[in-house]
């Protein structure tokens, strides 16, 4: 049986978008775990999320344009509470900002955010 990270890659390859949610205590979970980091339960079910989510921090990856071009990395806050580190895309790096409200997407098998 494969575990939870292959699961979620595996998920990801096919353009599916979920975290996990623990039977126990109702509570959200990411990274792709098999316990649940906070009551301990044992059955973590597989959930799509709302994908909606919330710029925590933010920061620009300075690239010469040959080698791509500048880009971010951010925390995302996802709305079920789990935060997760991605890009926001279709906007300006610099253009990012700690608040803004995204929404996520699975484009060849990565999960990145865009403004909503």
């Amino acid at each position: 049986m494969p575990g939870p990270e292959k699961i979620y890659q595996d998920k990801l390859a096919q353009g599916v978008f979920e975290i996990q949610r623990c039977a126990s205590c109702a509570k959200h979970v990411f990274y792709p775990r098999v316990l649940c980091p906070h009551c301990g339960a044992g059955q973590l079910d597989w959930v799509a999320p709302s994908g909606r989510g919330t710029v925590y921090s933010t920061t620009v990856v300075r690239r010469k344009e040959a080698d791509g071009g500048d880009y971010n990395v951010a925390l995302i806050d996802l709305d079920e509470g789990p935060r997760l580190m991605s890009r926001v895309v279709t906007v300006a790096p610099d253009a990012v900002r700690i608040g803004m409200t995204v929404l996520a997407r699975v484009v060849a098998g990565v999960v990145e955010f865009t403004p909503r």
